[in-house]
């Protein structure tokens, strides 16, 4: 199994990556893929991949293809809540709990929303409570992942590379929990 540090530094690295774009990302994508070597060949493949074409594109046609996978694809946007709940009460009620969540643990989040993305997996990649971890990932990041996947039908996305590296990471290092999702659970508590 993946040590808990060498998994939240993946976690983190990640994060970064599905942030909009800078003079970091391709830097952060190496040593991500490198770091995703002996942990996933699947997930490393899909992210060399993504490397790669941030290697060979400018800036200009790397935040083009950032923007056009998350932002004008109303099936793609990088948010769990969004994913999970849709746009409605439901995900306001779902933040307002990560909020509570990133509080109880002393997490600080950025300037996104409490459900992008690079906030749950900077928040999954900054605590210890495996418990957490696991709900985080199992109930909220994968699901929400998979939405984006069929969301996305065009193979010809770069970033649905780095999608599929994420979730092919998470699915192969996650513990499966048992018992009922989480998620479900919060929804029945809101209700």
């Amino acid at each position: 199994m993946l040590a808990l540090t060498n998994h939240q530094q993946l976690c983190r690295q990640f994060a970064v990556l599905f942030t909009y774009p800078d003079q970091r990302v391709a830097e952060q994508a190496a040593a991500c893929a490198e770091q995703l070597q002996g942990v996933s060949a699947e997930a490393s493949s899909a992210l060399t991949r993504f490397r790669d074409f941030l290697g060979t594109n400018d800036p200009s046609r790397i935040e083009e293809a950032f923007t056009g996978t998350f932002d004008l694809q109303a099936l793609c946007h990088p948010y769990v809540g969004y994913q999970l709940c849709g746009e409605n009460q439901q995900r306001t009620f779902f933040m307002l709990r990560l909020r509570e969540l990133y509080r109880q643990y002393g997490f600080t989040p950025g300037s996104d929303l409490p459900d992008h993305f690079s906030e749950v997996l900077r928040f999954v990649g900054s605590i210890d409570d495996q418990d957490c971890r696991q709900e985080m990932i199992n109930d909220g990041l994968l699901p929400a992942l998979e939405k984006c996947t069929l969301g996305l039908e065009d193979d010809n996305r770069p970033y649905l590379e780095l999608i599929r590296a994420l979730q092919g990471f998470l699915a192969e290092t996650a513990l499966a929990e048992p018992g009922r999702p989480a998620i479900e659970r919060a929804k029945e508590s809101l209700s």
